[in-house]
């Protein structure tokens, strides 16, 4: 299949990030959100990205206008939808939600339309039956897309197995490393190593065994790491690592969600709100006395 149009369902951090990269590389994207000001936040995003890539020479200034010209911001699910060869969601992790835009998108994309998911932890058998094509409905999970350039190809069990060779593909000219998840697995590769990192790192300061800048030092240093485990969930966002940690049955989790918790509700969700565990845009990780 040519893949020339892709929609992304989710004006967030990640859903602006894979827009940008899919026009980049070359697509034509719609990206559609059901609020003005997350797609005005998805515009403002994607021009700071430009920038930062032009700084650094990595793009030119006439690629990066022309990459700008090849996205539409749009709250129409028609006009998003329109002639896509693929699509990728990222609305928020609620199994519920998703499967409302799932039914929604089902009903109203073309056929040829793939369509991909890009949860960080639930699994696409929960939500692939609402699509009303299951055999055409994978994960297709990204990182940073920029820096860290995986992107994680998740089947369930209903998914056709020529999709898979086809979304590696599609992977690799969108810049990123593409890893098959054989089985469906909550966290994927990665997450599942890091949410060990970060489940250690709460409970070291749940239990007040340490501060969280000794606990991100500690980690800095020993890894040669430019942040540690709660710089890191400043960029995860901290929502998003509730939504993982208050579902986990066990004790420790279940107070690491309550301590998250506590920072959300004071709006402080991380780098994207400008305040999470440091402030930002100088985090004080970042200073050079950080270590000393």
């Amino acid at each position: 299949m040519n893949i020339k149009k892709i929609c992304i369902l989710g004006a967030g951090t990640l859903g602006s990030r894979v827009a940008l990269q899919s026009a980049i590389s070359g697509y034509q994207v719609s990206i559609y959100d059901i609020k003005q000001e997350s797609l005005d936040f998805s515009l403002k995003t994607m021009q700071k990205i430009l920038h930062q890539l032009t700084k650094a020479s990595q793009i030119t200034e006439e690629k990066a206008n022309e990459a700008l010209a090849r996205v539409i911001f749009t709250l129409n699910p028609l006009e998003a939808v329109e002639d896509a060869d693929f699509i990728n969601e990222s609305v928020t992790e609620n199994p519920e939600l998703k499967k409302k835009v799932w039914k929604q998108f089902g009903e109203i994309a073309p056929m040829k339309t793939i369509f991909t998911t890009n949860t960080s932890y639930l699994l696409p058998s929960m939500f692939a039956k609402e699509s009303g094509r299951p055999a055409r409905f994978c994960a297709f999970h990204f990182h940073d897309v920029f820096y860290s350039r995986v992107v994680d190809i998740m089947p369930h069990p209903g998914t056709d197995p020529d999709l898979i060779p086809l979304l590696e593909n599609l992977g690799r000219k969108l810049n990123q490393v593409p890893v098959v998840v054989k089985k469906e697995n909550p966290g994927y590769i990665f997450n599942t190593m890091l949410m060990a990192l970060i489940g250690a790192a709460g409970k070291l300061k749940t239990r007040d065994v340490a501060e969280i800048e000794d606990i991100d030092k500690s980690w800095m240093v020993n890894f040669h790491m430019p942040m540690g485990p709660f710089g890191i969930l400043d960029s995860i966002g901290l929502e998003t690592a509730w939504h993982v940690t208050h579902v986990m049955p066990d004790a420790a989790s279940q107070a690491f969600a309550k301590f998250l918790q506590g920072y959300i509700e004071q709006g402080k969700l991380g780098e994207k709100s400008g305040e999470g565990f440091y402030k930002y845009p100088n985090p004080a990780y970042r200073n050079p006395d950080f270590l000393k």
